[in-house]
């Protein structure tokens, strides 16, 4: 897939098949367009489809990861020029039915696409995580945070809302009474409070960030690839069906995975008392 320098973020592929996407504007506290957004989607879509490609990890440059949309200047960054390459998007949110489709077209469309993925997300969170930088980091399967990190949705503070799914996203990691007076009383909170909170996974030191997401990367991308990612859906699903419709899931699942390779090499390997060698397909392809 193609790498570099896109709109507000950079990307790189490391062994064995992870994507780094960087927000690069720190001057900007990292903060989003429409038209990096779009750009991010169609990584995105570009990352899923690529067999290449098995984690992606998120993290932001400077003392940010995200501070949210950029509020100042949105709609001339909007506009920012694409070499012709593609169409400039209107802005929108010019209009009650304008911001509806604006939020429903891109900003939410950008995390339905991160929860979407099959393969493994990761936010390495290196400093300020707010509002849209938030709830991309919410929607991730993973948030390492740095203990420099602040995070929160601060909508409130502007008598605005969470309005790309995060008070979905915070009732799923917390439940319901801490998310209202999560949102209500406009806490941004450090790494360790969030991690009480269960809205990251682990903090370590700031010079330890990227190499934390990158062992838990790792670990990730050398699993049983075809597994995993059955296994992401079906647990995504179970948050939402019944009982019988969780087991009606998994059971098709399963009959994908115990008749792939990636299964027989793990008995294989149990039975020889070995480590398991998993994902030849993924080798063979690449080869």
């Amino acid at each position: 897939m193609r790498t570099g320098a896109f709109k507000g973020f950079e990307t790189r592929i490391s062994d064995p098949g992870i994507l780094w996407i960087r927000f690069n504007r720190p001057e900007q506290k990292n903060g989003m367009t429409s038209v990096m957004k779009r750009d991010l989607i169609e990584t995105l879509t570009e990352a899923q489809m690529d067999n290449a490609v098995r984690v992606i990890v998120f993290t932001g440059s400077g003392d940010s990861f995200s501070a949210g949309d950029n509020l100042k200047g949105y709609a001339a960054l909007d506009r920012e020029g694409d070499g012709n390459h593609m169409p400039l998007i209107p802005g929108g949110h010019d209009s009650g039915i304008g911001t509806y489709a604006a939020l429903r077209t891109i900003s939410q469309e950008l995390n339905t696409k991160i929860r979407e993925m099959d393969k493994i997300t990761i936010a390495a969170v290196n400093g300020i995580c707010i509002q849209t930088g938030f709830s991309l980091a919410l929607s991730c399967d993973f948030r390492i945070a740095s203990t420099e990190a602040r995070l929160g949705s601060g909508t409130l503070r502007f008598a605005l809302l969470p309005d790309e799914g995060g008070q979905y996203l915070l009732v799923q990691h917390m439940g319901l009474s801490r998310t209202m007076d999560f949102l209500m009383r406009k806490k941004i909170v450090p790494a360790q409070e969030a991690m009480d909170l269960g809205l990251v996974n682990d903090v370590v030191a700031p010079n330890a960030l990227m190499d934390a997401a990158e062992a838990l990367a790792r670990e990730m991308a050398e699993g049983p690839q075809v597994a995993m990612r059955l296994l992401k859906r079906t647990v995504y699903n179970a948050a939402e069906l019944t009982w019988q419709q969780a087991l009606d899931d998994i059971a098709g699942k399963t009959a994908v995975v115990d008749h792939h390779p990636d299964s027989r090499e793990g008995v294989a390997s149990f039975k020889e008392k070995r480590k398991p060698q998993f994902n030849k397909w993924l080798d063979e392809q690449a080869g």
